[in-house]
């Protein structure tokens, strides 16, 4: 309970000190701001993360980047998506392989991967021209998903030029 204290103005009235009881007032507010706030900031955060979810499902890219998976009809567990592939894709630019998305993704911050994701051309059979069409909310989205679900699994193996052969198995493009 909050101090009384001689009112100056008045002989023999006591007064409550304002701050004492404003303070504890204002800060109660200021905390369910704060938290109503912060759990509209981790809503927003989730349905990003949830969104990137969809687009990794819907837009093809776990049919590349994640082992098996069109084979598997998508029946792959989540912890085992967009690690890579070591199936080559052999073609007249030489052999690629589907990025460790998951381990490239940690190599970015949020910025520089928006900036990445508007301005790279990688080699076949990459659609880069889909990531360019994509909105930023969907780049931040994929972005978001994708650490939020950590690094895993092993870098893949370098690209081949077209002058050497690759090793292991290769899907291979008309030339």
């Amino acid at each position: 309970m909050a101090a009384r204290t001689s009112h100056p103005a008045v002989p023999g009235k006591t007064k409550v000190p304002t701050m004492r009881l404003v303070s504890p007032l204002f800060q109660a507010l200021a905390l369910t701001a704060f938290a109503a706030t912060a759990h509209a900031a981790g809503d927003g955060d989730r349905a990003l993360v949830e969104h990137g979810r969809y687009l990794v499902q819907t837009a093809g890219c776990n049919d590349c980047h994640t082992p098996g998976y069109a084979a598997a009809q998508g029946r792959v567990s989540e912890k085992d998506w967009l690690t890579g592939d070591h199936v080559g894709w052999s073609g007249p630019w030489g052999t690629t392989y589907a990025t460790n998305l998951r381990l490239y993704m940690m190599q970015h911050s949020e910025d520089s991967w928006l900036r990445t994701a508007r301005t790279f051309t990688p080699r076949p059979p990459m659609p880069w021209f889909n990531v360019h069409a994509m909105s930023d909310r969907d780049l931040v989205a994929l972005y978001r998903y994708i650490r939020s679900i950590g690094p895993a699994g092993e870098p893949v193996p370098a690209f081949v030029p077209p002058d050497q052969t690759p090793t292991g198995p290769v899907v291979r493009f008309p030339g």
